[in-house]
Parts: structure tokens; C-alpha cells; sequence
């Protein structure tokens, strides 16, 4: 897979982007590509932030998901606004982080500092199946059609 990336922000010549943070590492690091600190109050809205970065994938069977880095979100509460973002094999624009702190209201502010890694891009494969429509299905499952919770908690 051959994906063209242009650094749309010559900081990340510095902070060492792009490089993967260890030998067998599923995600790409982003940093946070922003002039000054970042507060995230607890609860508010979510704060777009730019990567620095575009992409062009341009394969159908390709795309990248955003992902919250583990150890911000889990110890700290800085998850995506989005619980996890979607690039299309044909967006070329600029990659942006959905930054949110999920922490409960009074808590103190997640501050972001300007080359902060904030997130992890991770390519996956996709499969796009072809559609049949149908006025009924040509079996039933045990399940039908319960909805949540339908199989016990």
C-alpha cells in the first residue's frame, strides 16, 4: 500500500512526524499542530485540532481511522469528540483531531501543548460488498430481530 502524505506543517519536520512510536506499533502518532496551549475544559465541547497533515490514499480498499491514544484516555480523559474518525480513501484535505475531555464536570482542564501527540491514525482494510434488495429475508436467524440487550447482558 502506497499512501502519499504531505506535512502541511513544517514543525513536524522537528518533532520527528512521520515515524511510528515502536517497532510493531498498529498507529501513526499525530501532534497537535497548534500555536499556543489548548485548555479542554471537562464536558465541554469538543475542539477541532489540526494535524498538520494531509493524506491521499486514493484505494477503495484502504481507509484510516483516528483513534484516542490510550494512556491520554484511559488516565488523563482526552478522548476524540467523535469516538473515532474516518478518512475516506479520496479526502485529501487536512487531518483534524476531535479533542474532547470526558472527564466529569469540575475536574481540572486537559491542557494540549503545541507537538503534543494526541492521537494515532491507523490504516485498515475495507471491504465495500455489492447490495441485493429483498422483500424478506431467505432465512431466519434464532435472533430475528431483538433488538439490545436480546441475547442476555
Amino acid at each position: 500500500m502506497d499512501v502519499q502524505l504531505k506535512r502541511l506543517d513544517p514543525r513536524l519536520a522537528g518533532w520527528g512526524f512521520p515515524h511510528w512510536g515502536s517497532d510493531l506499533a498498529a498507529g501513526l502518532d499525530l501532534h497537535a499542530c497548534i500555536a499556543a496551549p489548548l485548555a479542554l475544559s471537562a464536558q465541554a465541547p469538543a475542539q477541532l485540532v489540526p494535524s498538520g497533515i494531509a493524506v491521499s490514499i486514493g484505494d477503495p480498499g484502504w481507509a484510516a481511522m483516528i483513534y484516542p491514544r490510550s494512556g491520554l484516555g484511559h488516565v488523563q480523559g482526552l478522548v476524540l469528540g467523535n469516538a473515532v474518525g474516518v478518512i475516506d480513501a479520496d479526502y485529501q484535505g487536512e487531518i483534524f483531531v476531535s479533542a474532547w475531555n470526558r472527564n466529569p464536570p469540575g475536574s481540572p482542564d486537559i491542557v494540549i501543548e503545541p507537538g503534543q501527540r494526541i492521537a494515532q491514525m491507523v490504516f485498515t482494510r475495507i471491504e465495500r460488498p455489492s447490495f441485493r434488495l429483498v422483500e424478506r429475508f431467505g432465512t431466519t436467524s434464532r435472533r430475528g430481530a431483538g433488538g439490545y440487550g436480546s441475547t442476555g447482558t
